[in-house]
């Protein structure tokens, strides 16, 4: 019974998903759902991103949580939409989320519009949010197992951005294990090795997501 639960949930969510994508196609937006660990990066990395390209792009922002604001404010200060969703305890956003979401933002003349979900290795990876892309942040801190670990999420996402990467020096780290063990899980998975602290990585990082928009004319 608990299985046939959650497949109904699942497909359920499917139908929202797709709604959302029809109509961030019609609207002409990118989207990306930014997944991961709580403390690899992701918002700081959302930061360096609208740094650099919030002049070229327009952009807007969706920030989910399980509560507070922190992030959806540190967004704000750069002057871009955003909008807050705390889920209340569940560990992913899911399309219903967005869609509600959606409603406190004008998508009108916006091209991207960056997602980054809550915290977690695993239940993200589940749920689609009507996305182009998933992209997956993992920083060295959390160990070079966890494609191994979680398989799920590499295999979902388009590419993973492998943060903190000035950190190698100093944590039990082995980046050709790490690299190994990607491959075994998904072979195509491409990687950007980044560092927010430094700027390593970040403008490789931003001429793939100049592909993937202009992949979408």
């Amino acid at each position: 019974m608990e299985v046939k639960v959650v497949r109904e949930i699942l497909e359920a969510n499917e139908v929202i998903a797709k709604q959302n994508k029809e109509l961030f196609s019609q609207k002409g937006v990118y989207v990306l759902n930014l997944m991961g660990a709580p403390g690899t990066g992701k918002t700081t990395l959302l930061e360096k991103t609208i740094e650099m390209v919030k002049d070229r792009w327009p952009l807007a922002v969706i920030e989910g949580d399980i509560a507070t604001s922190r992030d959806a404010e540190r967004v704000a200060r750069y002057g871009v939409q955003v909008v807050q969703i705390n889920t209340g305890g569940a560990c992913h956003l899911d399309g219903n989320m967005v869609r509600e979401g959606l409603k406190a933002l004008n998508l009108d003349g916006i091209r991207l519009l960056l997602v980054e979900n809550v915290g977690n290795l695993v239940c993200p990876a589940e749920f689609n949010i009507g996305e182009d892309d998933k992209v997956m942040v993992l920083s060295v801190t959390e160990g070079d197992d966890k494609p191994l670990k979680y398989p799920l999420m590499f295999q979902v996402s388009s590419l993973l951005i492998l943060n903190k990467v000035d950190l190698l020096p100093y944590v039990d780290f082995d980046l050709e294990r790490f690299r190994d063990f990607t491959r075994k899980v998904n072979p195509r998975l491409e990687v950007i090795e980044v560092s927010c602290k430094t700027g390593q990585g970040l403008q490789r990082w931003i001429e793939w997501l100049q592909g993937r928009l202009e992949g979408r004319r």
